[in-house]
């Protein structure tokens, strides 16, 4: 049992596999070789040596994993309850139950991260951890923090990391193999000797396109303008090192940070404000500026209109400048008027001329149309339908506010009328870049090309799986679509010569020696509540990594309950601002003060709580004298996820230290007053805490009638909806079982 069954391993295959059976493994391997059959033939080896274990293999979206489950399927003997696939559609509770009765798990990392930190599961069993596109793994993706509790959980840990391109830099491919644990890299490019015979020629194609003398106009008045703004924020001395005559998205952003990182310092000089407001003026006209050069006059006008919108509604100094540019002007008049003019960007008559001679050469033809904008992947998809023979569709991520959008379940719906051949081409964001299990794609095309060897090779990668495939990229000349095309050559070159160095060099990738944790120098078990609602934050990530007894629940007073003494209000530097002006602060002060003996506020941000809100210090500083003064609540500031964690973890052993490690999450409070002691009893209601006890109390009079009333009485009172009141019937009904 649990054998692989109707495949034949390839050389390579099974050499790969003979590394990865040994240490945890990262597998470069171009798309359409085979990396989830190397998967599969490495969980049957773990199965055969760990027959109590379980097998997990993560992806970042819902089709993928439904696509790994189908592989399995097809060619693996096992039974089909135990292939079991999770994603956040699934309830927890559910996941909890089927993580129970599954020998091999599919999940998005989202949904699996969220139940580690709830302790609905453990890695403990698994004896072999998947991570499909590993080149992931870096910053605060799911896969960082997962990979880690993997490797501190699990009996009999052994990871397989695949990707089709990690990255160029090798720093960026040095964090993803510290990140999972890597041991050893298996890298296989299209002119190895043992993976040649499988590959299958490229045809690719790059197809020049010139902009319309009417075009260039909106293209030069831009660039005119975005030189003026350039040469006002040279005159603020605060950007030495921009060029004026040409500064990319990289410097703009870049220049970005620094200038709000000096704002967060406290920095209040008027000059700052000023390049503050300039660069956004730059940002604005460099996004007018590629949509003009690569996308189309249609996709160019929507986005003037976002800006007009905002003018109106006097968002910001920096648009109402931009409306007030003689260039910015001109170039919008220009863009109307040739979209009343039916005027367009001739990539789109490129493409349907492209798309329609495919289609009419061969009308089994599977095609798939990259585009990296949702509003000219709309305008492309609308294009193309017109013409005969053509049965297209969008392939796009989530709905976003105000744009097109597919959910998972359709995403899925869409791929199974493509394999089909139900639709014939597909037009597709950077969502159809990864993974994509279409065996039979004759034609990729790059409505542009784009500066990343990564999205280069993965859209590429979509043709020329099982035949000989084509690809064609549209490049406008004169313009950031040039400089792009080799950007990405040249990366791609990098990332291979990188990875040569890297297999041979592999102690530039071992695992950091592990260091000692506060909790092993304690020596103690300490415990955190937490308020249910702080899963997603990074604090409870970094506790967890501290070795703390979690206990998520909802609590009615707090984020972070330290011991019966001590309980925390957690914010972001944001939150905390915004809740001082709307007086949301000084209600939950109030509360928390009344309810423990020791409250603490906690705010974590790089930024400076000065340089979020356009607020006068003085105001802000004397709501913090009241906050501390009237209240007596220390507010107390950490920087990031880890400083958070680690003063909650110092402040809980201290206190538990002296006071024991069994207390209540709930607030012990000394209440005398009758009304004191009813808010307190109501106050203790799932999601209902002091600020909703007093409305509770007034509309009903008495606990009694509280009790007895339906969830359709309980709604009437102003902020009970029907969930809460659902909650508290559910409290008050439900037979007490211990």
């Amino acid at each position: 049992m649990y054998s692989i069954k109707n495949f034949t391993p390839r050389l390579y295959q099974e050499t790969i596999l003979a590394t990865a059976a040994q240490k945890n493994t990262l597998v470069v391997l171009a798309t359409g070789l085979g990396k989830t059959n190397i998967f599969l033939m490495l969980a049957a080896h773990r199965l055969k040596l760990y027959p109590k274990s379980k097998i997990l293999l993560l992806g970042p979206t819902r089709p993928l994993i439904d696509q790994y489950r189908q592989v399995f399927l097809e060619n693996f003997e096992i039974g089909q309850d135990e292939l079991v696939t999770l994603t956040g559609m699934v309830a927890p509770e559910k996941r909890q139950q089927l993580w129970k009765q599954a020998k091999v798990i599919f999940s998005t990392p989202q949904g699996l991260e969220n139940d580690l930190i709830s302790g609905r599961i453990s890695l403990e069993d698994v004896a072999l951890l998947g991570f499909d596109e590993a080149h992931r793994a870096t910053g605060e993706y799911a896969y960082v923090w997962i990979g880690k509790q993997y490797l501190k959980q699990a009996k009999f840990a052994r990871v397989l990391a695949l990707t089709a391109s990690p990255g160029s830099e090798i720093e960026t491919i040095t964090e993803v193999a510290q990140n999972l644990g890597i041991e050893g890299i298996e890298v296989r490019t299209e002119s190895d000797p043992d993976v040649r015979p499988y590959i299958q020629d490229i045809e690719i194609d790059f197809v020049p396109v010139t902009l319309p003398e009417s075009i260039g106009d909106i293209q030069v008045l831009l660039k005119a303008s975005f030189a003026e703004k350039l040469k006002a924020l040279k005159k603020t001395g605060l950007a030495p090192n921009i060029n004026t005559r040409y500064a990319t998205k990289k410097d703009l952003l870049g220049l970005q940070a620094e200038l709000h990182q000096d704002i967060a310092r406290g920095a209040r000089d008027g000059k700052l404000w000023q390049a503050v407001s300039v660069m956004a003026e730059l940002m604005k006209l460099q996004h007018a500026l590629e949509l003009a050069e690569t996308q189309s006059v249609e996709s160019l006008t929507k986005y003037l209109d976002t800006i007009k919108a905002q003018a109106e509604k006097k968002a910001t100094k920096a648009v109402k400048s931009l409306m007030n540019d003689a260039y910015f002007k001109t170039a919008m008049f220009k863009a109307y008027e040739l979209l009343d003019k039916k005027v367009e960007h001739p990539k789109i008559e490129e493409i349907k001329k492209i798309v329609r001679k495919e289609v009419s050469s061969n009308p089994n033809a599977k095609v798939i149309v990259f585009n990296q904008y949702r509003d000219s992947a709309s305008q492309m998809l609308e294009e193309l339908n017109n013409i005969p023979g053509i049965r297209a569709a969008i392939f796009v991520g989530q709905m976003k506010k105000g744009e097109t959008g597919l959910s998972q379940k359709e995403q899925k719906a869409v791929l199974d009328r493509f394999r089909q051949g139900e639709i014939n081409v597909l037009v597709s964001t950077s969502v159809g870049e990864e993974g994509l299990d279409v065996p039979a794609v004759d034609l990729v095309v790059f409505y542009e090309p784009i500066p990343s060897a990564i999205r280069t090779i993965q859209r590429r990668g979509r043709t020329a799986r099982q035949k000989e495939g084509r690809v064609v990229v549209l490049v406008t000349k004169g313009t950031r679509d040039e400089a792009y095309r080799w950007t990405a050559h040249h990366k791609e070159k990098r990332m291979h010569r990188t990875l040569k160095e890297l297999k041979d060099k592999l102690g530039l990738v071992k695992l950091k020696e592990k260091q000692p944790t506060l909790k092993e120098f304690a020596g103690s078990k300490i415990v955190v509540f937490a308020d249910h609602r702080e899963k997603g934050s990074g604090a409870i990530k970094e506790l967890l990594e501290l070795n703390v007894e979690l206990k998520l629940e909802q609590l009615a007073i707090g984020d972070y309950i330290l011991s019966k003494r001590v309980a925390v209000e957690f914010k972001t530097v944001q939150d905390f601002v915004n809740s001082l002006i709307d007086g949301r602060l000084f209600e939950q002060v109030k509360s928390i003060k009344e309810s423990f003996p020791k409250p603490l506020i906690m705010v974590e941000g790089e930024e400076s709580i000065y340089g979020v809100r356009n607020v006068h210090p003085n105001a802000i500083n004397g709501m913090l004298a009241a906050i501390a003064v009237d209240f007596g609540v220390p507010v107390l500031y950490t920087k990031t996820a880890r400083e958070s964690a680690a003063m909650l973890y110092t402040i809980a052993k201290r206190e538990q230290d002296e006071l024991g490690v069994s207390f209540s999450p709930h607030a012990d409070k000394h209440v005398t007053s009758l009304p004191e002691q009813q808010e307190y009893i109501v106050s203790s209601f799932p999601g209902i805490g002091t600020a909703l006890a007093r409305p509770l109390l007034k509309h009903f009079k008495t606990i009694k009638n509280i009790a007895n009333a339906s969830e359709q009485d309980l709604q009437g009172v102003t902020l009970i909806g029907k969930k809460k009141a659902a909650e508290i019937r559910k409290v008050l009904d439900g037979e007490y079982r211990p």
